[in-house]
């Protein structure tokens, strides 16, 4: 089966090749000074060796070798048998090179040989470090794209997981705004076509503001008051809402229907629930790049089991903020009549 070379390693190994060359490019000119010329010439020469054969052992052999075999002596022999090659290659296969170069008079003979063994040996020490050094930084560089790599495949799943919790959280909101609808619709309430009305300027926004990455903190309070809007038409006068913000910047950014969570859930599990003088209060304050969010509604006395569980509205809503920020805090507190969110972000720590 043919076997196609990877042009971005071999260009990595190119580039090592180079910086090799310079660092004994420099060693020649402290032992040989006044050779600048020829001492280029000739370490242009010997990396386009030393480039050649270290890609092979590295890029090509070595995976070759580390491929899952029937038995692992044959990976053992397999090892032996390219080391030996290896050898051969760092010994006389670079004195061959040296010989070649300059008979094409293109390398230059700084040193004399008296014998071929003693030509080998001096030419082995320049192949057998650059075999340490091509391997050192090839061991650095492969770590660091490992590292990269896992970091990439962290990112792309936790994108993957909050835009599952998305896909949770709106039609979860969608759906009990529809229940909301039912009601009115069931009792032949005139505020249905309103709350209908009401609900289309929703779905407007979730459809064509809120799928990007980010919206303006102006857009995120307009959603909360056309919801707040369309849930008081259940209510008679008896509820109390209140809705106020302190914030310092409107053109802040923000992660679309981020609170939307807990005003649902002040009406959802705490307004509908209560039994005499049902309340909302909200506030919002966003300054130095600090949010504040306190979402408290009335509520009626929670048995022990219901004070521990949370609907899928805050689970969701508290998985989102962890994968979004490093930097927050999601607390609630349930009183005997009234229960208390409060959202602190640091939105200067988003990830």
């Amino acid at each position: 089966m043919k076997r196609s070379i990877d042009k971005e390693r071999f260009k990595f190994y190119i580039w090592v090749g180079v910086a090799y060359s310079l660092l004994w490019l420099f060693n020649d000119l402290v032992n040989q000074p006044g050779s600048f010329v020829p001492g280029i010439v000739n370490n242009i020469w010997r990396a386009i060796y030393i480039v050649v054969i270290n890609f092979i052992f590295f890029a090509q052999t070595l995976p070759f070798i580390r491929r899952k075999r029937k038995y692992l002596i044959y990976n053992i022999l397999l090892f032996l048998l390219a080391l030996w090659v290896q050898l051969i290659l760092c010994s006389f296969g670079l004195y061959a090179w040296r010989s070649l170069g300059a008979g094409l008079h293109i390398y230059t003979p700084l040193i004399t040989f008296t014998t071929v063994s003693h030509g080998v040996s001096y030419q082995t020490a320049y192949v057998f470090m650059s075999l340490f050094f091509f391997g050192l930084v090839k061991h650095c560089f492969d770590y660091i794209k490992l590292k990269q790599a896992t970091q990439q495949l962290l990112i792309e799943k936790q994108q993957a997981e909050l835009n599952y919790l998305k896909s949770q959280t709106n039609p979860h909101f969608l759906f009990n705004t529809l229940n909301n609808i039912y009601s009115l619709a069931r009792d032949k309430s005139d505020l249905a076509p309103e709350s209908i009305l009401r609900l289309s300027k929703i779905l407007r926004f979730m459809l064509y503001e809120a799928g990007g990455e980010y919206i303006a903190i102006e857009q995120e309070l307009k959603i909360i008051s056309d919801y707040i809007a369309l849930e008081k038409l259940r209510y008679d006068d008896s509820l109390r809402v209140n809705f106020n913000y302190d914030i310092e910047d409107m053109k802040q950014a923000l992660p679309p229907l981020l609170l939307i969570p807990l005003v649902e859930n002040a009406f959802k599990h705490g307004v509908s629930e209560t039994r005499d003088q049902p309340f909302v209060d909200i506030h919002l304050s966003v300054n130095k790049r600090q949010l504040l969010f306190v979402v408290k509604n009335s509520a009626d006395a929670f048995a022990a089991e219901q004070r521990i569980k949370e609907n899928i509205g805050l689970s969701n809503l508290r998985r989102q903020l962890v994968l979004l920020y490093k930097d927050l805090n999601l607390s609630v507190q349930h009183g005997e009549s009234a229960f208390t969110a409060t959202l602190k972000i640091n939105l200067a720590s988003h990830v």
